[in-house]
C-alpha cells in the first residue's frame, strides 16, 4: 500500500512536468490590463492607503546651535543619528543613554541663525577665521571664561537686534552642506528616515515666533540654498516666501511648523499680520499652504489649550507654561491666551474662513522634543532633560530654563515637559511618503509615549465597521482620516466616527478616548464641547456625553512605579454627533488618555533620593492629539 502511494505521487508530480517551462508566472494565471480591473483573491494587491504608523522627532538641536553647543552640547549630527536608530551612546554629561526602541526617523532643525558656530570655534575653521567677527568671536572663546561671556553677550545681542555680524555667508554655506551631505549617510529607505531641516528663530520683542523647516528632499536639492534665519527676515511672511522660492529653484518641497505659541503672548494666532494690519484672504491662504501642522506639546509646555480658555476641561491643565514670554522679559495676560493656544486658534480659524474665505489657522497637531543635547528623550522613565545642564543630576530641577530678573517670571528645570513625538500614517517609512503625509495632516502628536490613534470621519459608517479587520480600508472608501474634510451632508445626516487607540506596548493603558469639537454659530461665535466616547474599566458615559469617575491612579510616587492593573490597552469605539447642525462649520479632534503614571521629576526623587519639586505635579497623563477633521456647510 504504502508503495502505491508513492507511486501515485510520482504520477501526480510528472503531470506538471507538462506544463511550459518557459511561459512566465503572468501568463500562466492572468495579464497585468486584467489585474488591473478585475477582482484577485489577494485582498492586499491593490490597497495604496497608509497602512504604518512611524514615530519620530522634527524639532531637534544638535551642537551646531548656538544655544547648544556655545553651552555645554558636545554630540553633533553622528550622535543624534546613531541614538535615533537605537545605539547606545555617552550623553554630554558622560552618562549612558539609550532609547526603549529606535525612532523611525528623525529631522534635525538646528538654528539658521550662527549655524555651526560652536564646532568653528573648537576646529578653527578657515571659514571662520576669514571673518572679521568670527575672528574676534573665536580669540574671545579661547580666552577664558570672561572672554567667553563676553562672546556670548554678544552673539545674544546680535540676535535680539537681528543684525548679522557675519560678513557673508561662507561659514554657514559650509556648514549647511556639510549636515546635508552626512544625513545623507543615515538615511535608510523603508527602515529610517534621516531628514534635514532647519529653525527660524523670530522673537520680536522677545514673544516667540520660532518655526521649524523640514525638507521632503535629500543633499543633491537641499544643497542648493542654506537656511534662512532671523538675520534674513523677523517676519513669517518672509520665511514662507524663501519657501517658495526654494520650491521653484530647486524642484524640491518644503514646510514650516511653529511651536511655542504658549510664548507669543498673543502673536502666534493673532488676527493681524506682522505689519500690524488685519489679516487679508492672502495672508490666509499663504499661511494654510506653508503652515499645515502646528507642534502643541514640547519642552517648553504643552498649549492644546488652557484652563482660563476650556474650563469645563478638567485635563486643560497639563504641563502649563502661562507666565511670561520665551525671553522672561514680559508677563502674561489673559487676553493673550486666546491667541496661544491651538483649540482657541482653531475656532478662531472658523471665524476668519467665516470672514475672509479662508483658514489660516487649518492646521493638523503634532508634538515633539525641541531637545538640544542631540538626544531625542520624550518618555518620563528615561528624561535626559533638554539642555546639557538638565540631564540627570541630583540638583538639576532647580536649575533656569527662562531666567529672568522678576522671580515671577522664572520657569525652572522641573517645568520642563518630557514632551514630545510625532506620529506619521504613511504607506512606507521614506522621506517622501513622511513629508506627504504630514502635508496632508495625516498625523498626530503624543506627550512621549507612543500611543496609536486612528480616527475618519464619515456620513456612512455604523457601529460594525469598527469591529471588521478592514477597518482602515473602510474608513478610507466611506470617509477620510485625520485632517481631511467633511462636505456635501446629506440630508437629515450627522458626521460619524471610527477611532482605535492602542497604548504604548512598552507603557501605561488607557484611561479614556475624547472627542474635542468646535464649532462656529449662526451668530459667529465660536463653542467647544468635550465628549467622552470610550472609558476603560467599565465607567458609564453620561446623557451629556461625559464619564465624570476617575480612573483612579496606581501610582506609588516614593518608589516611582506604577502597574497596569487599571485602564484598557486597547480602546475602539464608532460615535455619532448628536448635536449637529449642517449650517455651522465645525473641527472634531480625538484626544486619548493614559492613566496616571510618575512624572519625571518623581523617577529622579526616586532615583537620587531627594525631595520630589512641589511646583509640579507628582504623576502626568500622557497623551496623544490627533489632527482635526473637519466639516464646512
Amino acid at each position: 500500500m504504502k508503495s502505491l502511494t508513492v507511486w501515485m505521487y510520482a504520477a501526480f508530480c510528472l503531470a506538471f512536468l507538462t506544463v511550459d517551462v518557459d511561459a512566465s508566472p503572468t501568463e500562466l494565471v492572468v495579464s497585468e490590463e486584467i489585474l488591473e480591473t478585475a477582482e484577485v483573491y489577494s485582498p492586499f494587491v491593490n490597497r495604496d492607503y497608509p497602512d504604518q504608523v512611524f514615530f519620530g522627532d522634527t524639532h531637534f538641536h544638535t551642537n551646531l546651535s548656538f544655544d547648544a553647543g556655545l553651552v555645554g552640547t558636545s554630540l553633533g549630527v553622528d550622535e543624534a543619528f546613531r541614538f535615533a536608530k537605537g545605539e547606545k551612546v555617552i550623553s554630554n554629561s558622560g552618562q549612558p543613554v539609550q532609547l526603549i526602541r529606535p525612532l523611525d526617523f528623525l529631522v534635525i532643525t538646528d538654528h539658521a541663525e550662527f549655524l555651526g558656530l560652536a564646532p568653528m570655534i573648537q576646529n578653527s575653521a578657515p571659514e571662520l577665521l576669514a571673518d572679521p567677527w568670527g575672528a574676534w568671536v573665536h580669540e574671545r572663546f579661547n580666552a577664558g571664561i570672561e572672554g567667553r561671556m563676553e562672546a556670548f553677550a554678544n552673539i545674544i545681542e546680535y540676535g535680539t537686534t537681528g543684525v548679522n555680524p557675519m560678513s557673508s555667508n561662507n561659514a554657514a554655506r559650509s556648514m549647511w552642506i556639510d549636515f546635508v551631505e552626512k544625513t545623507e549617510t543615515y538615511d535608510e529607505p523603508g527602515r529610517f528616515s534621516a531628514m534635514t531641516g532647519f529653525e527660524w528663530s523670530s522673537s520680536p520683542g522677545g514673544n516667540n515666533l520660532h518655526r521649524v523647516v523640514i525638507h521632503r528632499d535629500g543633499a543633491e536639492t537641499t544643497s542648493r540654498t542654506i537656511p534662512y534665519g532671523l538675520f534674513d527676515s523677523d517676519n513669517p511672511e518672509g520665511l514662507w516666501k524663501y519657501l517658495a522660492d526654494y520650491e521653484n529653484k530647486t524642484g524640491g518641497q518644503a514646510i514650516a511648523i511653529p511651536h511655542n505659541g504658549n510664548l507669543s503672548n498673543g502673536l502666534m494666532f493673532s488676527d493681524k499680520m506682522s505689519n500690524g494690519k488685519r489679516i487679508t484672504r492672502e495672508y490666509a491662504e499663504t499661511r494654510a499652504k506653508w503652515e499645515p501642522l502646528h507642534e502643541v506639546s514640547q519642552v517648553k509646555g504643552d498649549e492644546e489649550t488652557h484652563p482660563l480658555l476650556s474650563p469645563e476641561d478638567e485635563f486643560a491643565d497639563f504641563e502649563t507654561w502661562d507666565v511670561s514670554n520665551i525671553s522672561g522679559s514680559a508677563g502674561k495676560e489673559d487676553w493673550m491666551l486666546q491667541y496661544e493656544y491651538a483649540r482657541s486658534a482653531l475656532k478662531f480659524g472658523l471665524q476668519l474662513e467665516e470672514k475672509l474665505g479662508a483658514n489660516p489657522y487649518k492646521f493638523g497637531m503634532i508634538g515633539a522634543s525641541d531637545s538640544h543635547t542631540a538626544l531625542s528623550t520624550t518618555r518620563e522613565e528615561n528624561f535626559f532633560g533638554k539642555y546639557q545642564h538638565t540631564e540627570p543630576s541630583a540638583d538639576r530641577h532647580n536649575g533656569d530654563v527662562i531666567p529672568s530678573e522678576d522671580p515671577a517670571l522664572r520657569i525652572l528645570t522641573s517645568q520642563e515637559s518630557a514632551s514630545g513625538m510625532m506620529a506619521v500614517w504613511a504607506r512606507e517609512n521614506t522621506r517622501g511618503a513622511l513629508f506627504d503625509s504630514m502635508r496632508r495632516k495625516e498625523v498626530y502628536g503624543t506627550t512621549g509615549t507612543r500611543i496609536r490613534v486612528r480616527v475618519f470621519g464619515g456620513w456612512n459608517f455604523v457601529p460594525e465597521d469598527v469591529t471588521t479587520p478592514d477597518f482602515a480600508a473602510k474608513g478610507y472608501s466611506h470617509g477620510v482620516p485625520m485632517g481631511g474634510d467633511l462636505r456635501d451632508a446629506p440630508d437629515g445626516a450627522s458626521p460619524r466616527f471610527m477611532i482605535r487607540a492602542l497604548r504604548d506596548p512598552d507603557g501605561a493603558n488607557l484611561d479614556r478616548v475624547q472627542i474635542i469639537k468646535g464649532w462656529l454659530d449662526s451668530d459667529g461665535e465660536t463653542h467647544e464641547r468635550i465628549y467622552d466616547v470610550a472609558v476603560s474599566d467599565g465607567r458609564e458615559i453620561g446623557a451629556d456625553g461625559r464619564a465624570r469617575e476617575s480612573v483612579g491612579s496606581t501610582v506609588d510616587i516614593e518608589a516611582a512605579t506604577f502597574t497596569n492593573t487599571i485602564g484598557d490597552p486597547l480602546m475602539s469605539t464608532y460615535w455619532q454627533d448628536p448635536d449637529f447642525d449642517p449650517n455651522e462649520s465645525a473641527f472634531y479632534y480625538v484626544r486619548v488618555l493614559e492613566i496616571p503614571t510618575p512624572r519625571w521629576t518623581t523617577y529622579d526623587a526616586a532615583f537620587f533620593d531627594i525631595e520630589r519639586p512641589e511646583i509640579v505635579p507628582a504623576t502626568v497623563q500622557d497623551r496623544a492629539y490627533t489632527s482635526p477633521i473637519w466639516y464646512t456647510p
